[in-house]
């Protein structure tokens, strides 16, 4: 029978927020609540809150603090970058390379380029998600001002070879930005070595709060703004910064900057004993198997069913569709459909994403939830 508890395995979704990052935030909303930008020894506090904040996020990417725009996140931070450097950087070329299997937040701001004058090429991946490296160094060209690469999928985990897209883009004089929101906390990313000159990311995939994220831009790098209101954090996001959710930001990255080696390493021990009790099932695939990926992403596919029947029936385990709902229609994942999954494939794939706090036996009670509901499913389609 399939077990009555609930299991959270969707932390590539969101993750609850570190206790000790709850405690850190705490005063910032009642004692130290001042406006960072006030010109008077409450301010200073919270300012100085602020930007000791913005330090420990930068350190989590080997970045400056003055390189580090905090927003709302990742999605805000996308649009401040694409928008920002097409706006500043017009004359430099109006040509972008990126690919399908990025998130819908560049995906959909590339498409507002595009309508804007832009011309946006999207390289070729192979079947477990890699670019053709050949294809995308054919696509550059003298006006190519942008390159748009993820370093590891949100769906997949799957990572790309980014050190070498930087060095192919920067031969061409062409900028690179990559959403390393998925890897950060998960994986060493040192955005200098990587070649990365716009990243974005969020508090909240790392156990801090929802609401915060941050934008990196190299120094090098000019943007411009686009929006108005007021001179906070350099002009690029006006309005009164989140103190709260900044110092929870912070702290979080501090934390998973300590505790990367350890938690990467509990995560893939995790994620490779799942992978090797799932292959023993009939018809079920592990996508991008044996490709570098995040620790703690399992992507799989179970062949010859119904994936929404299959999906109602797991409902005692958080994980993800390999789809979007929108509406209640559901859409085969882009993702995946750019990967060349058939659409009845692609709707019967599903991403399970572990946290720091998934242990064995959740692992062995989500298996028992997979295996009885798939057996259940295939029993009934024979009757």
């Amino acid at each position: 029978m399939i077990k009555s508890e609930k299991i959270y395995l969707d932390y590539n979704a969101t993750t609850p927020v570190h206790e000790q990052v709850m405690e850190k935030m705490l005063p910032y909303f009642t004692q130290n609540f001042a406006n960072p930008h006030s010109d008077h020894a409450f301010g200073w506090d919270a300012s100085e809150a602020l930007e000791k904040a913005r330090k420990q996020v930068a350190a989590l990417i080997n970045g400056k603090s003055s390189e580090i725009t905090f927003t709302s996140g990742a999605t805000e931070a996308a649009n401040l970058a694409l928008l920002g450097f097409a706006k500043k950087n017009r004359n430099k070329g109006q040509h972008i390379i990126s690919c399908k299997t990025e998130h819908k937040a560049i995906l959909e701001t590339l498409n507002v380029l595009e309508k804007n004058g832009y011309e946006i090429s999207y390289v070729e991946i192979n079947c477990d998600g890699i670019v053709d490296l050949e294809q995308f160094q054919s696509l550059l060209r003298p006006d190519t001002s942008m390159v748009v690469m993820m370093l590891a999928n949100n769906e997949t985990g799957v990572i790309q070879d980014i050190t070498k897209i930087s060095e192919l883009a920067h031969q061409n004089a062409s900028a690179v930005m990559s959403d390393i929101t998925q890897a950060v906390g998960k994986l060493d990313v040192d955005i200098k070595a990587l070649g990365i000159d716009l990243a974005i990311f969020s508090s909240h995939k790392i156990y801090g709060p929802k609401g915060a994220g941050a934008l990196y831009s190299s120094s090098k790098i000019d943007l411009e703004r686009y929006m108005y209101g007021g001179n906070q954090e350099n002009g690029m996001r006006p309005g009164t910064v989140n103190v709260p959710a900044m110092v929870g930001f912070g702290f979080a990255a501090e934390i998973a900057k300590i505790e990367l080696q350890k938690t990467s390493e509990e995560l893939l021990l995790l994620r490779t004993n799942f992978e090797e009790q799932l292959q023993a099932l009939e018809d079920v695939q592990i996508t991008a198997k044996d490709q570098d990926r995040l620790p703690n992403t399992i992507s799989f596919s179970v062949h010859n069913v119904d994936g929404d029947a299959l999906y109602r029936r797991m409902n005692r385990i958080a994980i993800s569709r390999g789809s979007a709902c929108t509406s209640n229609i559901i859409d085969a994942s882009h993702v995946l459909t750019a990967m060349g999954f058939e659409e009845k494939l692609a709707l019967a794939t599903y991403r399970v994403s572990l946290g720091r706090t998934t242990t064995q036996q959740d692992m062995n009670l989500a298996f028992e939830n997979i295996q009885t509901a798939i057996n259940s499913i295939r029993k009934t389609s024979l009757v």
